[in-house]
């Protein structure tokens, strides 16, 4: 269990570094080394934060989640419905998704993810013994989901929405609901989902660029064939860290969403693969110290965390590679945004209270096997 953790641990401090490292990159050129210095120093500040929010997270005791899984789900819910109030939330091209802090912006739907899972892991916790019935194990919890997912995708950020709803799947799957009862929900909510893409010029557009990139590629799907051409071009080694072309106005988003684009330019396919291979260790790790805890609790909750990073770093990696239609996810603890930094680095911490707290699986056989002897004689 040790080595789990360290495993983890160092998984996420060198997705860390990487990061940082990419976003200094971004001002080793004259023309942005104001706005290359301005990502890296705010970066910084919310990885100081999510930092202290990991420690504290470490710290305490994760069964204490339980007392705050309902107020928090209510704030959640709450600050969704708020950001999409002009005046309160924030407006960029067409999406209400930001509150204006002053020296940056906040994204609730951050929060929400965290929120939801907390509240779906003490669900399933309370109601473990009946999780296999429609009412308590899908109609109760599938309208926390879709009271949360339903905000989300309104705002619109149909990326996120896609996402928890993955999450909130799995993790309800774990919990015991049955596939029969989960399966007719979900094929309803892809129907719905390519109604709603079919009537959004937008998206339509990206799904459409995403089935011909050649065909949009001077349009709706520039960034990402240059994105594809960055990781071309980069090699097994890279053009040097620095060095990269793409960046210069051909990925626009390329300190965010498609920062994995300019890893693969400058610092090549291995480079790339090594950081492929970290978020799996990650995953591993994660899901180890999940099915290891000493409560269904804290499998829930580890579980759900550990799906949320690595589910979103999926998606992330394919839209980058041509894989998947462009989402507007970023990759976990490497693209620039304060918010969801924060929100990783917090589940980080709770993963390692998970894990601080494990019953050793050793004693627990030991304990086991005094339990059978002390009941072997009374059976016999």
């Amino acid at each position: 269990m040790k080595a789990a953790t360290t495993l983890f641990v160092v998984s996420v401090g060198a997705l860390l570094s990487i990061g940082l490292v990419m976003l200094y990159s971004a001002g080793m050129r004259p023309s942005a080394v104001q706005g290359g210095a301005r990502f890296l120093l705010m970066q910084l500040v919310w990885c100081g934060i999510g930092l202290a929010a990991c420690t504290i997270a470490a710290w305490m005791d994760y069964r204490w989640l339980k007392k705050l899984a309902w107020p928090l789900f209510g704030l959640a819910v709450v600050m969704l419905g708020l950001v999409l109030i002009p005046g309160i939330g924030v407006e960029k091209k067409g999406a209400w998704r930001w509150f204006d802090l002053g020296f940056g912006n906040f994204q609730p739907s951050e929060a929400a993810k965290l929120a939801l899972i907390v509240a779906l892991a003490h669900y399933a916790d309370t109601h473990q013994h009946v999780m296999t019935t429609f009412k308590r194990g899908l109609l109760i919890p599938g309208f926390l989901v879709s009271v949360v997912v339903g905000l989300i995708f309104i705002e619109p950020d149909r990326g996120t929405a896609i996402l928890m709803s993955a999450v909130s799947g799995v993790l309800l799957l774990i919990a015991g609901v049955r596939w029969s009862y989960l399966l007719p929900p979900m094929v309803a909510a892809a129907g719905g989902l390519a109604y709603s893409l079919w009537h959004d010029p937008l998206r339509l557009g990206r799904i459409l660029s995403w089935l011909n990139p050649e065909a949009h590629k001077e349009g709706i799907g520039f960034q990402a064939w240059q994105a594809q051409i960055a990781l071309g071009a980069g090699g097994w080694n890279g053009l040097g860290l620095g060095n990269g072309r793409q960046k210069l106005g051909f990925v626009p988003e390329h300190h965010t969403d498609f920062i994995l684009s300019v890893i693969g330019e400058e610092l090549g396919v291995i480079a790339t693969l090594a950081t492929v291979l970290l978020f799996i260790i990650l995953v591993i790790c994660g899901i180890y110290i999940a099915w290891n805890s000493r409560d269904t609790f804290g499998m829930f909750l580890g579980s759900g965390i550990t799906f949320l990073i690595g589910l979103q770093a999926l998606i992330n990696i394919g839209v980058v590679t041509g894989v998947f239609p462009n989402k507007g996810l970023p990759l976990p603890f490497i693209s620039y945004g304060g918010s969801n930094l924060l929100l990783m680095l917090t589940c980080v911490g709770i993963v390692l209270s998970i894990a601080r707290h494990l019953r050793d699986p050793v004693a627990m056989r030991s304990e086991e096997f005094s339990a059978n002897e002390v009941l072997a004689p009374q059976n016999s």
